[in-house]
């Protein structure tokens, strides 16, 4: 269940799962039926629930839930502005198989309700909600009953996580067969309250048709393609990793990135430091070796030895004609790039002339930006745009984008994109982002290819960031390194976080969550960890 379903391809699927002998009616049983259940497993002692249905098929699922919620033993009160018999066809006979009352739209159905259904409005919502309906879902946020949303939040843009006027704020959502990208990305991620993934009936083989290339950034995604050092392995088999340094008074972001690469299994790994600066660094280094690098001549050099087959430039070696220079020589190479912060910057004024050399080469290449980065290269991002403007940004480049944020997108040229879920507010802190550009160079060392090599980085990252907890500056993230790897080497160690397995959705930890329990016995000896 890695696939994300855009709302177009969602209802595709609809049409495919119908097109090939499963009724329409049953579909929405089944969606309608999950919602019941859970507001019943979440809320068993509850008496009243106000159900609040719109004019489509997501208003139909609300029929449905009302329907067996009734069943169930809960006194329901339904809300629905209209004639039910002008709903779609389908959510038409759910209406009419209700037969309980219909009471206007209102503030009034929540003055007793112990939960509320939001089935307003689905994924596909086309325009901003005004009016009636932005002031009931101003009266649902404003009166502190918990919400159970069908599908997404109403007003959340199912495909991009924008709000579209006002949006629902839920404790859960239930959504069917498949995730949205706007279950990931925010705003919409932090509306939807925990995620589940509801089996209403479609077949897994309508996804054959439609032929998804958005992900949830997941192990599943990449961890096939994993580089696990083998019996047989030795350090030079599991690549030589050279990240370029900044002057002396700017080498700690080199530092960060190598023992980045080093934590998640560069064989070696080299700084390559200006000269005045080769005294700062090999003085903060052990296992990371210093080679003195003044010019582009001199990286060139270094370089044509292919045994070192992956080059950072970026963190720390400031913006201007000589970053240039250097990422120009790096591009001619034959070694994976991995290009952040300043040699981005450096290109400002003359982005075609990097993707140019980018497109010209056959050997990988990742660009690291954050969002400021990326507008300098490729424009401003519009609301509701990250992932399409990632995409565009990895097809014009010829490059691997990974777009930083809570929400971080990694998007190849061939138009996948992967959504990270796995994060941690920790993270925003000085020297984070040059650890993960470190780890990306380590995998791509190790010969991984860059779309998964990128993803497993961005997923371990934060990860890391999670396992840590609060306090966490940028000198602990390859500390934690040792314990992902442990989780994804031997899953059944791992105690199950909310935020890692997809499968049954997304949550919203709160703090003080115990995410590593050292006591717990599916954690293994070397467990451990913060509290988030």
């Amino acid at each position: 269940m890695l696939e994300l379903l855009a709302s177009e391809e969602m209802g595709q699927a609809d049409r495919l799962a119908m097109e090939g002998g499963v009724p329409g009616l049953e579909l929405m049983e089944n969606a309608g039926r999950a919602v019941a259940d859970e507001v019943a497993a979440r809320f068993p002692d509850a008496s009243e629930v106000a159900v609040l249905c719109g004019p489509g098929n997501n208003g139909g699922d609300g029929f449905v839930a009302a329907r067996h919620l009734l069943d169930k033993g809960y006194a329901v009160r339904l809300g629905f502005k209209g004639d039910p018999s002008r709903l779609p066809q389908d959510a038409a006979a759910m209406a009419k198989a209700w037969t309980g009352a219909i009471e206007p739209l209102s503030a009034k159905l929540l003055s007793h309700a112990d939960v509320v259904v939001d089935a307003l409005f689905g994924a596909g919502l086309a325009r901003p909600i005004a009016g009636d309906f932005a002031a009931l879902i101003e009266a649902v946020n404003a009166s502190g009953v918990p919400v159970i949303a069908v599908d997404v939040p109403s007003g959340v843009d199912g495909t991009t996580g924008a709000i579209k006027g006002i949006a629902v704020r839920a404790l859960a959502t239930v959504t069917f067969f498949r995730l949205k990208p706007g279950h990931l990305l925010l705003p919409g991620r932090e509306l939807c309250g925990e995620t589940s993934v509801a089996d209403i009936g479609i077949p897994d083989s309508v996804l054959e048709i439609i032929k998804p290339k958005t992900f949830v950034n997941e192990p599943a995604l990449w961890l096939p393609h994993f580089p696990w050092p083998t019996p047989q392995g030795h350090k030079y088999a599991r690549g030589h990793a050279v990240v370029v340094s900044g002057p002396a008074f700017s080498t700690g972001a080199a530092r960060l990135a190598a023992m980045g690469a080093l934590r998640d299994g560069a064989g070696l790994v080299t700084v390559a430091s200006p000269k005045d600066a080769v005294a700062v660094n090999a003085s903060q280094l052990t296992a990371v070796m210093v080679r003195p690098v003044d010019d582009t001549k001199e990286l060139a050099e270094l370089l044509s030895d292919e045994r070192k087959n992956a080059l950072l430039i970026g963190p720390g070696v400031g913006v201007g004609e000589s970053t240039k220079a250097k990422v120009m020589a790096a591009l001619a190479s034959n070694a994976a790039i991995v290009l952040d912060a300043d040699a981005l910057t450096s290109f400002a004024s003359s982005p075609e002339a990097l993707f140019a050399a980018i497109r010209g080469r056959a050997a990988r290449v990742a660009l690291t930006p954050h969002e400021g980065e990326f507008a300098r290269l490729f424009g401003p991002i519009g609301e509701g745009a990250k992932l399409e403007s990632a995409r565009a940004a990895a097809a014009r480049s010829g490059a691997v984008v990974l777009l930083k944020g809570s929400d971080t997108i990694v998007a190849a040229p061939d138009g996948r994109a992967s959504i990270n879920a796995t994060s941690s507010p920790w993270l925003a802190t000085a020297g984070t982002g040059d650890v993960l550009a470190g780890m990306i160079l380590g995998l791509l060392a190790q010969r991984m290819d860059a779309f998964e090599g990128v993803s497993a980085a961005a997923w371990m990252h934060g990860r890391a960031a999670q396992l840590f907890g609060p306090g966490l500056i940028s000198e602990d993230l390859p500390k934690m390194l040792p314990a992902v790897l442990r989780e994804l080497a031997h899953p059944e160690r791992r105690r199950r976080h909310p935020l890692f397995g997809m499968l049954k959705g997304l949550t919203q930890v709160r703090p003080g969550t115990n995410l590593m329990d050292p006591a717990d016995p599916d954690w293994g000896e070397e467990g451990g960890g913060e509290q988030f």
